[in-house]
């Protein structure tokens, strides 16, 4: 059964959009000229909203954090966990190429390399067409017309049935609109996720805290909710809004972000800044280091890491009171914050 719920959950990821939901569809060509993309067409800076039943976290919001050539990064909160998915429209089919529990902060995975994935539907669209979904799963095409009820209209979907010896699970895609609903059933228990809304021009919205000097030498913290459209970097986000907030003297007027990535592998964040955020400062080496300390807590805290790479222009640190070594992190320190009142 706890393998039968992941598959769903993973499953229950994968969303679609369509210009105009609110028309059904009309019955799916199934003829070899059906593409892949007719039932996974892909809108940008669109939220997408699944009730579901069965389950407290079968119900969740899903958007597209970026996509690249034929890859799709999606994102989604059941309100218990968010969570990335990176999937690959190519050769007909829709594969799932990796997937991501907590993640909580943005991040582009779609340039990793990756392995043959997971298919979860691929042509030709027939009845009994089958594949291997794992070692342990198949993947059948179970139905071409099989009408699914939404709160948005009633569709006419391809079924895809996942089964193995636990159980199974069953998508339905239709065509011009993606994935519609998802039922997972097993020994006792049965949960579904179906598609009940979808939002145009909806950007993510995260909230971000910052971490910013007190004259009497503490951290003191602020909330700041931060926008993300579909392929928007979050260096370029982060700089903005820091900027924005320039009362809280983070980042000089010019200071730029040259680069800002997370580093899966060794969990950690490096930030790449001008030379404009030690040039103009204008600070001693205690309020130096305050700023520091406040630029590494505010993106560790992001990224939920410990580790933040601090470097100027692709080189080490180096101000007139402070040098930070290469290769040497800054780490996240909260003994110095106030609490909140």
């Amino acid at each position: 059964m706890k393998k039968l719920l992941v598959i769903s959950i993973v499953l229950a990821v994968i969303f679609t959009a369509c210009n105009n939901i609110a028309v059904p569809p009309e019955e799916p060509d199934n003829s070899e000229n059906v593409s892949i993309e007719e039932y996974y067409p892909i809108t940008e800076n669109t939220k997408y909203s699944y009730e579901g039943e069965g389950n407290e976290f079968a119900a969740y919001v899903a958007f597209v954090d970026y996509i690249s050539n034929n890859r799709i990064q999606n994102r989604t909160n059941n309100g218990g966990t968010e969570s990335v998915d990176v999937l690959e429209l190519k050769d007909n089919q829709l594969t799932l190429l990796y997937s991501r529990g907590e993640t909580y902060f943005r991040h582009n995975f779609l340039n990793n390399e990756y392995g043959e994935g997971k298919i979860l539907l691929k042509g030709p669209f027939e009845e009994g067409n089958s594949w291997a979904y794992d070692e342990n799963t198949t993947a059948t095409i179970t139905g071409l017309s099989k009408e699914v009820v939404t709160t948005l209209g009633n569709y006419k979907a391809i079924e895809v049935t996942l089964e193995d010896e636990q159980g199974k699970t069953v998508n339905y895609y239709a065509k011009d609109v993606g994935l519609v609903k998802t039922i997972s059933s097993g020994e006792g228990y049965e949960v579904s996720s179906t598609l009940s809304s979808v939002e145009n021009n909806i950007p993510l919205i995260q909230t971000i805290t910052l971490f910013y000097p007190n004259i009497d030498g503490s951290l003191d913290t602020i909330d700041v909710q931060i926008e993300f459209n579909t392929n928007d970097e979050p260096e370029d986000v982060i700089e903005k809004i820091v900027k924005e907030l320039s009362v809280y003297e983070i980042f000089s007027p010019n200071t730029v972000i040259n680069e800002l990535y997370y580093d899966e592998e060794e969990n950690s964040v490096h930030i790449d800044l001008s030379e404009d955020f030690v040039t103009e400062m204008n600070a001693g080496a205690s309020f130096e280091a305050l700023i520091l300390q406040s630029l590494t807590n505010t993106l560790g805290q992001y990224y939920g890491v410990q580790e933040v790479y601090i470097t100027i222009d692709g080189g080490p640190y180096e101000s007139g009171h402070i040098i930070i070594e290469e290769g040497e992190p800054s780490l996240v320190n909260f003994d110095n914050v106030n609490p909140r009142e």
